[in-house]
């Protein structure tokens, strides 16, 4: 028997076009460019997405660093200044003791009798001043400089030619600070040129 060619599969364009009918056409397509353009847009998108994650990054830490710059100082600033409101009540007592001791005539504070009550009062003044200094509370210096309305009020005009006029001639209250901020401030009398 004679051997007859075999016969190749060739498909004819009809044959593969009917075997490709029902398939969806993005897996038909080749790709070619528009694959590429495709890759390209989604790198761009995806490198635009990483700067601006970077960027938020940035601005979400730096915030975070003053926040926390913020908390230390409000920290410091509470223990610094924790006593304030006591210090402010404690005042009126210091005030009492000094026009205590102030009313008080030199021939009693000399009497035996009446020696161990001044120097009790004077101990406790000293002991006042003494806490005082350690919660960084400190009198404000009035008599003699000029007004300062930082740290002094001023109550009254003093007319006289014995100092500058604006100059403190009198304190009826002494004023306080603790640490760099004023507790109270001293009431003063101001000098004022007689008329």
């Amino acid at each position: 028997m004679i051997d007859e060619p075999k016969k190749q599969d060739t498909a004819t364009d009809a044959e593969v076009e009917k075997e490709l009918e029902g398939v969806p056409e993005e897996f038909l397509d080749d790709g070619g460019e528009d694959e590429e353009n495709d890759l390209g847009e989604a790198i761009a998108a995806l490198k635009a997405d990483l700067e601006t994650a970077k960027q938020e990054t940035l601005y979400a830490k730096a915030e975070t660093q003053n926040v926390r710059r913020r908390m230390e100082k409000d920290v410091q600033d509470a223990r610094a200044y924790a006593a304030t409101g006591f210090a402010r009540d404690i005042l009126s007592v210091s005030d009492n003791l000094a026009r205590a001791i102030e009313s008080i005539p030199q021939d009693l504070r000399e009497d035996e009798k009446f020696k161990g009550l001044v120097a009790g009062i004077e101990a406790t003044q000293r002991e006042i001043d003494k806490v005082f200094g350690q919660h960084g509370v400190s009198r404000i210096a009035a008599m003699g400089l000029p007004l300062d309305p930082n740290q002094h009020q001023a109550m009254m005009e003093v007319p006289t030619n014995e100092a500058e006029p604006g100059t403190i001639v009198q304190e009826m209250q002494a004023g306080y600070m603790i640490r760099d901020r004023l507790l109270r401030p001293a009431m003063v009398g101001v000098a004022k040129k007689p008329d």
